[in-house]
């Protein structure tokens, strides 16, 4: 029986006759004895297998691990002698070692990942995927059980990493807890910059206040500075005018000094009989009373009329005139 094969261009297909490899290649098409011959068939493309691994943490907490290998086959004719992918008839794999290969692969990852997760904590775990993602993808990389098979990994993707939904309320309730601790931070930083900037105004009407008192102060002191000044001055004008009076004083004394000086020593009696040589009937009366005081003892009653007395009450001496002197005016 004649057979026909045709394979896609990423699947690698080996054709066996008698032991050795007859024909060999990706994406061929050939003819082939159906009875003595043997076809394997590896795809070579890509392939995303999915996982899900429940692990623990460095501080003992569970978490979950979601996410996809992708791989392909580097060397099929390595990973066909290893697993078997012969085909029959009808297009189908003789056995199951196909499946087999993801998961293998997924078995040499989770132990890879554990090895990663298990030097954690839950927080970093949870926050720092891409290092976890970049650690398992080197260790795939360098695993002699991928190697062997001839498979190359090309990513490692956590798609979602969970821990228990107790410790998934616990971590939620701290961070809501710090998010609120850190809104009401925010109200008290409004507050304080609202009671700082009240603070200043209060301060800045304290200033203007202080130098509204200091100009007031300033112009109290230039009035009583003018004040003093003023005194000062009418404390020179009375000393001087002071001084004044005391020359003038000095100047009459010393004119009456000199008015007195012929005359001092003469009798009284003679300067007056001297005045009464004027002839001023008043005088004459006056020095005649003098004359009659000093001899009352020798004198019984004495006799004055009326009409002497109304003569020298009507006409009294007039005293000289006194020179007026002016005192300090006021300023």
């Amino acid at each position: 029986m004649i057979g026909y094969m045709k394979a896609a261009p990423t699947t690698y297909v080996m054709q066996f006759a008698g032991g050795n490899v007859v024909r060999e290649g990706a994406g061929l098409a050939f003819f082939y004895w159906k009875p003595s011959a043997t076809l394997v068939s590896v795809p070579v493309s890509s392939a995303d297998v999915p996982f899900a691994f429940n692990e623990v943490t460095r501080d003992f907490q569970a978490v979950t691990l979601q996410g996809q290998l992708t791989y392909r086959v580097a060397d099929p004719k390595r990973l066909a002698s290893l697993l078997d992918y012969s085909v029959g008839p009808s297009g189908r794999y003789r056995s199951d070692d196909p499946e087999k290969l993801a998961e293998r692969l997924v078995q040499v990852a989770q132990v890879r990942a554990r090895t990663v997760v298990q030097g954690m904590p839950l927080r970093e775990v949870l926050v720092h995927t891409d290092t976890i993602e970049a650690q398992v993808l080197a260790a795939l990389a360098g695993a002699e059980p991928v190697r062997s098979l001839g498979v190359e990994v090309m990513a490692f993707s956590l798609l979602s990493v969970k821990p228990t939904p107790e410790m998934a309320r616990a971590l939620e309730a701290e961070a809501r807890e710090a998010l609120q601790r850190s809104a009401d931070e925010a109200i008290y930083a409004r507050r304080n910059a609202a009671v700082e900037q009240e603070r200043r105004i209060k301060e800045s009407e304290l200033a203007t206040e202080l130098a509204v008192e200091e100009r007031q102060r300033q112009i109290r002191e230039a009035r009583m500075s003018a004040d003093i000044a003023v005194e000062e001055q009418r404390s020179a004008l009375m000393e001087r005018w002071s001084q004044n009076e005391r020359q003038a004083a000095d100047a009459r004394a010393y004119a009456l000094e000199k008015t007195l000086a012929p005359v001092r020593g003469v009798d009284w009696k003679t300067l007056m009989a001297t005045s009464a040589s004027g002839g001023d009937p008043a005088l004459n009366i006056a020095l005649a009373f003098r004359e009659m005081a000093e001899n009352a003892q020798r004198i019984g009653e004495l006799n004055v009329s009326p009409d002497l007395l109304h003569s020298l009450v009507s006409k009294p001496a007039r005293p000289p005139p006194v020179p007026k002197q002016e005192g300090p005016r006021e300023r």
